[in-house]
């Protein structure tokens, strides 16, 4: 299993320590042109989690592979380069320029991204056009803004990825306690952090079930109990977003902590929880369960 950081929540270049202590570093989304971003501001902190707008700043995929790319290259850190595009025919020309890259390891197609307009909204056809450009893993980042996600999921995997990146933030919104005017410029922003949890959770859990494909969990993943949930319900890897603003130290941490998590639970390897939300209960635990329920009453 393992623990990479969420796109767009990490530098590597400016926090290379934090960088090398992942298993992976993904990188923000690299867009066809240079992208401003949204005006500030553009970050605010809400009661459990975090707001953005950024609005995929990024400098472009020319600068990212003449200058940042090989730089990131040289920190002994695999790399995911996260993609993002306006049309289907962005994304494979994206593809395409990062195929014959040493550096990359995989590619994230960012298709979820809540802080930008015209996004295209054929998913299934940007992973097809995707891997017809590249032969390079594909992880398709989904949005949890869908009926049904189980569905989208089964779409991309039926295009040909190799993998999900569950979940993106959802949009949410925050107002000034003085003006009662929102407080990032955009008006809504993606929300992230512990709120985004149970959100992240239930999206792991449909897309296992119903795919089967390796799943990257991320979502409010804080301390290796959600670390162990969010692997029990069928992700294969997890990504720290949220919490490596505050504590950089979080991988590290989290790598212990979910070691304690799995000796407690006797599982052995990170492996054997992959899906074990999704086992089905045993007659004898059954029985069990129904006698400790006796007991209290």
């Amino acid at each position: 299993m393992m623990i990479l950081n969420a796109s767009g929540c990490l530098d590597a270049l400016t926090a290379p320590a934090v960088a090398r202590s992942l298993d992976a570093f993904v990188t923000k989304t690299v867009t066809p042109l240079p992208r401003e971003g949204n005006a500030p501001p553009r970050i605010a902190e809400v009661e459990q989690g975090m707001l953005n707008s950024i609005g995929l700043a990024n400098p472009g995929i020319d600068r990212f592979l003449s200058q940042t790319l090989p730089r990131l290259g040289e920190l002994g850190v695999p790399v995911w380069v996260s993609v993002g595009g306006f049309t289907v025919a962005d994304y494979a020309d994206l593809c395409d320029r990062l195929d014959d890259r040493p550096e990359v390891e995989a590619i994230e197609l960012n298709v979820s991204c809540p802080n930008v307009d015209d996004v295209p909204g054929s998913v299934g056809e940007i992973v097809a056009v995707a891997r017809a450009a590249t032969r390079k893993p594909l992880y398709t980042k989904l949005s949890p803004a869908t009926a049904d996600i189980a569905e989208v999921a089964l779409a991309v995997q039926r295009a040909g990825t190799d993998g999900l990146s569950l979940v993106n933030t959802i949009l949410g919104l925050a107002l000034d306690n003085h003006t009662l005017k929102p407080r990032l410029s955009r008006g809504a922003g993606g929300l992230s952090g512990a709120a985004l949890k149970p959100i992240a959770l239930a999206a792991v859990y449909a897309c296992y079930a119903a795919t089967g494909l390796p799943i990257v969990g991320m979502g409010g993943i804080a301390s290796g109990r959600d670390a162990i949930e969010i692997v029990a319900a069928g992700a294969a890897s997890v990504a720290l977003g949220t919490i490596l603003f505050s504590d950089p130290d979080a991988p590290g941490r989290i790598r212990a902590e979910l070691a304690s998590e799995m000796a407690a639970l006797a599982v052995g390897e990170a492996d054997n929880v992959i899906g074990l939300a999704h086992a089905k209960t045993t007659a004898a635990s059954e029985t069990a369960a129904a006698a400790a329920a006796l007991s209290v009453q």
